[in-house]
């Protein structure tokens, strides 16, 4: 990859036309991997700046950035314009402090044996990283600074739970809350209220029952968000598609169920809420990785979840996984990430734009700039 090659997307429409490789047949999102596709997109990707129409938005500025790895990157956390972190497999976390022009790689004591699937990062010397997987892989860090160090917070000692993200609010004795798939019959949910220096498993009386077998997809580390200091919501999925709500910092919980796709390795994939009511779902069906063009994936909800608006799927097949919003982009302008590529909307998904129909997994966005991740340490940043 070519270190830091810019170009702009003009506002329309790009359609492409994939051709699917052969692929295995996809069985639990926890080992979610790079597969190959071909791809031919119609006009090309690399387009000339040219001035938009009066109807849209100025172009977008992207830029390709030289991660340092080639790993699959599944996480990416913008605390500002300039301080990012990102994690992904084989151990690997970065951290940038001047906007993604240069990226360090912050070792840890687990090397390269963990998938570091989640980062939530406060500033450029704080930060939590997760890693998923059954059992003790299944753990959580924390640095405070900026990555020179760990400490060991959480290792799950539930064999038969997998954690998938992790999430905090906003100001002293931070709190903190961290999703696993259910297991004995429990819905997991890992609950701080002191920076994650403890964690509890919150008991059964103040959590939904789970479905059978329901889990989330620790795909881009957006399955637990904040919408404020005390909303926090969880997507889960298989075999369900339900919203997990608490008023309180995550302390108690209810459930919603959803009109998003939903099946066996199917449901809600990622979470993007601007406050504690106005939030966009994706969903997908992740048995069909590359393929899957369900149309119940892509919706708005302004009650915090109560009721939901079905909106447009991108135009390219694929399982969606992560979406953010752009706050200073316009009020609904966001990005969606997916194995099919990654979109554009400025219309709260109406209409979509195609940025790249290569694999993409974690995307976060503060003011007018936001990072995507994705495979072969790929990470691309976005300037409106």
């Amino acid at each position: 990859m070519s270190s830091n090659l810019t170009y702009a997307v003009p506002e329309v429409n790009i359609f492409c036309a994939v051709s699917i490789s052969s692929m295995p047949r996809f069985l639990r999102a926890r080992a979610l991997t790079p597969l190959v596709a071909l791809a031919t997109c119609v006009p090309p990707l690399l387009a000339q700046s040219v001035t938009p129409t009066p109807a849209f938005a100025p172009a977008v500025r992207i830029t390709e950035q030289t991660s340092g790895t080639a790993k699959l990157l599944q996480a990416v956390h913008a605390v500002s314009e300039r301080v990012v972190w990102a994690s992904g497999h084989g151990g690997v976390v970065l951290r940038s402090i001047n906007g993604g022009d240069t990226w360090e790689a912050r070792p840890t004591a687990s090397g390269d044996s963990l998938e570091f699937r989640d980062v939530h990062a406060i500033a450029a010397d704080t930060a939590w990283i997760m890693s998923a997987g059954s059992g003790a892989k299944s753990r959580i860090y924390r640095t405070t600074n900026g990555g020179a160090s760990w400490t060991l917070q959480f290792m799950n000692p539930d064999t038969a739970a997998f954690y998938d993200c992790i999430s905090f609010g906003s100001g002293r004795g931070r709190t903190g809350v961290a999703f696993s798939d259910a297991s004995g019959g429990h819905t997991n949910i890992l609950h701080t209220d002191n920076d994650g220096v403890s964690w509890r498993l919150l008991a059964p009386s103040v959590v939904p029952a789970p479905l059978p077998g329901e889990g989330a997809f620790a795909a881009s580390g957006l399955c637990v968000v904040h919408g404020d200091a005390r909303t926090v919501f969880i997507a889960t999925g298989s075999p369900g598609a339900r919203l997990l709500r608490s008023r309180d910092g995550g302390r108690t919980w209810d459930v919603e169920n959803t009109p998003f796709t939903r099946g066996t390795v199917a449901g809600l994939t990622g979470l993007a809420f601007k406050d504690g009511q106005t939030g966009m779902v994706v969903a997908a069906d992740i048995d069909r990785l590359r393929t899957d063009s369900s149309t119940a994936v892509v919706g708005i909800t302004t009650d915090a979840g109560r009721t939901w608006e079905l909106r447009t799927r991108p135009p390219l097949p694929g399982a969606l996984v992560g979406v953010a919003w752009v706050p200073g982009a316009g009020r609904e302008t966001a990005i969606v990430t997916s194995y099919g590529g990654a979109f554009i909307t400025t219309d709260a998904a109406r209409t979509w734009r195609t940025l790249t129909d290569a694999l993409t997994t974690g995307v976060s966005a503060v003011g007018t700039h936001a990072w995507i991740v994705g495979g072969d340490g790929k990470i691309t940043r976005l300037d409106w």
